[in-house]
């Protein structure tokens, strides 16, 4: 036991200088310093669709920095867009932006901070740079077409509509329109409505156009209203009939001819009669019927308010009636003869007898384009 106490004590003799030798200090590693923002970067440019946004790099605290960007949309990361300038795209729409700015210094001292959002991306504007135009001659029986005109993006999708007076015509919405009747005298324009993805909906309107008859004034030939006999019709409505089968663009105005009438006199004479007056014009003149003699335009009464049977038959309107029997009369004092049905299932010529038959024809109350010639 003595040797082992011994042992023990010259052990620790030997340590002691050790253990009363100084420590070495401990070696710390310091933590990243943190680069801080001194004016926040900000996104500049509209937020439209197809347009460029710029972010700008901010101030730092620190003397030297590289700088990163991160476009976010919505705040999630939109692949691939680490530029300071960013195009904004279809995905874009309706979402705000944003970007994550993160400045880095030479030693690794690092800051990060996100941009305000901008407001939400919207549809681009789709204008129009030069507007719709129509091409061809605005007259009755003529076809007319559109240009769609110029935009600032090519539109993926035109679609057109045709405006009479300023009024949309019903189903007129194709590139090209045929010219009613009806449209004669009136301002023609065309309306288009273009679409391109990105963009809201543009619309342009074509110039007015004033649609023509067929063909010009070529001839004006005067007339006036009397009447003959016990008249119980109408004559103010009889003037006013008549002046409209004179005007209507189907009728001897599409061969150049302008009706205007006057109190008295005139080129002819248009006259409302008595169905048992009609043969006081001439032995040739029936009481069933209408005539023409010289000067004389007669209009059988009762014809008139009734017109025909074969007509009534073919269930055809009075008004038609009336365009047919003065157009038919005066075509005489134009020096028309008769005409016969040109083959079945055509249209009849005006100058046909209609008021007795067709032979097979169609019923119609205007000249035909042959008779126009």
């Amino acid at each position: 036991m003595h040797r082992a106490l011994s042992s023990a004590l010259t052990t620790v003799l030997l340590l002691a200088p050790l253990l009363l030798l100084p420590s070495a200090p401990a070696t710390a590693t310091p933590a990243s310093a943190r680069v801080e923002s001194t004016r926040a970067p900000s996104v500049a440019g509209a937020t439209v669709y197809g347009e460029r946004l710029r972010v700008g790099p901010g101030r730092w605290d620190a003397d030297e920095v590289d700088v990163a960007y991160r476009w976010l949309r919505d705040g999630e990361p939109v692949r691939g867009a680490t530029e300071r300038t960013y195009v904004l795209d279809l995905a874009d729409l309706g979402a705000r932006m944003s970007v994550q700015v993160t400045a880095t210094t030479p030693d690794g001292d690092r800051g990060r901070v996100v941009t305000e959002p901008t407001a939400r991306v919207r549809k681009a504007p789709l204008e129009a740079r030069r507007s719709p135009s129509l091409r061809g001659e605005a007259r009755f029986t003529r076809t007319v077409s559109a240009t769609r005109g110029r935009w600032t993006t090519d539109p993926t999708r035109v679609r057109y509509q045709w405006l009479v007076g300023g009024a949309p015509v019903a189903g007129a919405t194709g590139r090209r329109y045929a010219i009613r009747p009806e449209d004669v005298g009136r301002s023609l324009r065309v309306r288009v409505t273009a679409k391109a993805p990105g963009h809201t909906r543009g619309r342009a309107v074509s110039d007015p156009v004033r649609v023509q008859h067929r063909v010009p004034v070529r001839r004006t030939a005067t007339y006036s209203v009397t009447t003959r006999g016990r008249v119980g019709a109408s004559v103010k409505t009889f003037k006013k009939l008549a002046q409209q089968t004179f005007d209507d663009p189907r009728g001897w105005r599409g061969k150049g001819v302008a009706f205007r009438r006057v109190a008295s006199g005139g080129s002819f004479t248009l006259v409302l009669a008595e169905a048992s007056a009609v043969p006081s014009f001439s032995s040739q003149c029936s009481s069933q019927w209408s005539c023409r003699v010289g000067r004389y335009v007669v209009i059988n009464q009762t014809r008139w308010q009734h017109a025909s049977p074969a007509w009534n038959g073919a269930g055809r309107s009075l008004r038609d009636y009336r365009h047919m029997v003065v157009n038919h009369e005066v075509g005489h004092w134009l020096g028309k003869g008769h005409a016969s049905c040109p083959g079945p299932g055509r249209l009849a010529p005006v100058m046909m007898q209609q008021s007795k038959g067709t032979q097979g024809c169609r019923l119609n109350p205007w000249p035909t384009a042959a008779e126009l010639r």
